[in-house]
């Protein structure tokens, strides 16, 4: 589950890449494109990852928190929940801001795009020069950017803190959802039908979309908070996770399947089958992956493991690199693919590199990750040993 969480952060790096290479102009949610090469492939391969990446992230946030709540305290949860999402995101979003604020302006710049959208924002993200923080106002963050999942987490967390603390007082209640997830759980026609159902019906209800404005949005709270909480209730359930590892690969290729086959036919669909198709491809991914990640990633890896602790410090690098790194490489006539791959591949290099020296044995890793960390692959092999010799819960 810790790979699987480790490896939907990194998709950033990927996800925000294809955005400027396929094609279009920028518009709020991603200010930049390069408008000299671009591709289809890049357009699929963003909204392929976009149906599953933060819904499988944000389930996985709901299981973890839930063990800290179950197998620490709900006191120790909030304290974790505090140092490290809140802390961090106060002081990542006030370091980047600027940065990433610059690295747009030059990108497009070199682009030479005049305008990106009507927007405060837009501009900003167009003609902001070095000069123009002599104002401390500009150093003033406008929106959450790529932060905005910890933003909501951190309500999240505050939330399913006092709903714990409330089933806590009603067993029954707790004993009743439990019960009838696990027998839901356990089938896997059921469990699809069900939470597709579920999740079809929040969207007849509400509009899937991200806001990074710090005013909390109400669609972007409800809709994540779904697969948060299903991840909370998921703990309960732990002994059954082995069930997702059926059909795992089938619904995999399923749901890849449907999302390509909608992606490439050019039919108008009535936006209620929109609707069916989005919220029926999310759950065969959360199931899928979910199941293939159990199947294939629960033995023990340093490498893993390494890539796991390194995670966090990459996701909150890698967008001012992702941004800066296109307008470099502008000027250079490349296919699509190619600097695509550039820059996914120098972003990675730049993040781990960077973890590496500057961030893992540092107290900028014991910030964002709790306690530092030797740098060595083997060392991290021995604490596993050590760690397995002792009581499971003897913390």
């Amino acid at each position: 589950m810790d790979s699987l969480r480790a490896i939907m952060m990194l998709l950033g790096i990927v996800l925000h890449t294809t955005i400027t290479y396929m094609g279009g102009e920028p518009n709020s949610g991603w200010p930049l494109r390069d408008p000299n090469t671009f591709s289809q492939f890049q357009e699929w391969l963003l909204y392929y990852i976009h149906v599953f990446r933060m819904p499988i992230f944000m389930v996985v946030a709901g299981f973890f928190a839930a063990l800290l709540f179950y197998e620490r305290s709900p006191r120790k949860m909030i304290i974790n929940r505090v140092k490290r999402i809140l802390y961090p995101f106060v002081v990542a979003i006030l370091i980047l801001w600027p940065l990433t604020t610059l690295a747009f302006s030059y990108s497009n710049n070199v682009f030479s795009w005049t305008t990106s959208f009507d927007s405060p924002i837009g501009r900003m993200f167009i003609g902001t020069t070095l000069s123009s923080f002599e104002n401390l106002n500009s150093f003033i963050p406008q929106r959450t950017m790529h932060l905005w999942f910890l933003y909501y987490l951190i309500m999240f967390s505050l939330v399913s803190y006092l709903l714990g603390l409330l089933f806590k007082k009603t067993p029954f209640l707790t004993s009743t959802i439990t019960t009838l997830f696990n027998k839901i759980i356990q089938n896997p026609i059921l469990k699809l039908v069900f939470f597709t159902g579920l999740t079809y019906g929040l969207l007849q209800i509400i509009d899937k979309e991200t806001s990074f404005a710090f005013l909390p949005n109400f669609n972007t709270f409800a809709f994540y908070f779904s697969f948060y909480i299903f991840g909370w209730i998921l703990f309960k359930s732990k002994t059954l996770l082995t069930t997702f590892m059926n059909f795992d690969w089938l619904f995999f290729i399923i749901g890849t399947a449907i999302y390509t086959s909608y992606f490439l036919i050019p039919i108008e669909y009535h936006p209620a089958v929109k609707t069916l198709i989005n919220s029926t491809c999310i759950w065969l991914f959360i199931f899928g992956i979910t199941g293939l990640f159990l199947r294939y990633g629960s033995n023990h890896s340093a490498r893993m493991r390494y890539i796991s602790d390194a995670s966090y410090w990459v996701y909150l690098l890698h967008l001012p690199l992702t941004a800066l790194i296109p307008g470099l490489i502008g000027d250079i006539k490349l296919p699509a693919i190619v600097k695509f791959s550039i820059v996914v591949v120098a972003t990675t290099v730049i993040c781990f590199t960077t973890y590496h020296y500057l961030v893992r044995g540092t107290f900028i890793g014991k910030f964002l990750n709790g306690r530092k960390y030797s740098r060595k692959l083997s060392d991290i092999t021995k604490a596993e040993e050590l760690n397995s010799l002792k009581p499971i819960l003897d913390n």
